[in-house]
């Protein structure tokens, strides 16, 4: 009696296990679909896909070396973003970083009466206005010693681009800090203090033909 219920119950295991099988069949080719015949053979498959639409690759978020400095929706930003396009290697934050040492070159050589050493980075409008100035001083018998602290803050104002000419134009503030006394033919002081240090607020224009193989920007335009 106790073989036979054995028994029964294997039965009943076997059957319910069967039954689990023919649901999953049929649960799979639901899904799947099932193959045919006439369903043509793996090269067709491949050749009929070619048909569908093909998913365009999307790329990454709003470009940080832009964004960074400028907001992501404005006509700077637009700017910037051409000027990437006309010379992919170009980037806002490196030229942003060379522009402080740039600035104080510039702004020493002015300081100090020699304008030969930074030529080449000054167009020429900004050159004639600075020598004019140098020249004045020589001419009244000032010089002027002046000692560069640092660079204090920088900041991308405004940018432009045309890409007819790809002619690009990006305007940088600075907040420096330096001592500057003014002496006279005597060598007596006249204006300043040596020991006094003051901050400085510059706003200045750089500009520069992307793509040009002359990588050097060229100051075009100074203000406040």
């Amino acid at each position: 009696m106790g073989q036979q219920i054995t028994m029964n119950m294997q039965i009943i295991q076997l059957l319910a296990l069967a039954g689990i099988a023919i649901y999953l069949i049929l649960k799979l080719r639901g899904v799947l679909g099932t193959r045919e015949g006439h369903e043509g053979s793996r090269a067709d498959m491949v050749e009929r896909a070619d048909y569908r639409p093909k998913l365009e690759v999307i790329e990454g978020g709003p470009d940080q070396d832009i964004t960074d400095h400028v907001a992501e929706d404005s006509d700077a930003a637009s700017a910037l973003l051409g000027m990437k396009q006309a010379e992919p290697s170009f980037s806002v934050t490196e030229f942003l970083y060379g522009s402080k040492s740039a600035y104080e070159m510039i702004l020493m050589a002015f300081e100090n009466g020699d304008l030969d050493s930074v030529k080449a980075f000054l167009n020429e409008d900004v050159y004639d206005a600075f020598a004019s100035v140098v020249e004045a001083r020589k001419a009244q018998g000032l010089s002027i010693e002046a000692e560069f602290i640092g660079v204090r803050d920088t900041g991308l104002m405004g940018a432009t681009f045309d890409p007819k000419t790809q002619a690009a134009q990006i305007d940088v503030r600075f907040i420096c800090e330096l001592t500057s006394v003014v002496r006279n033919a005597d060598g007596d002081i006249i204006e300043g203090n040596e020991t006094e240090i003051k901050r400085q607020r510059d706003v200045w224009t750089f500009g520069r033909t992307m793509g040009a193989d002359d990588p050097n920007w060229q100051l075009i335009a100074t203000g406040e």
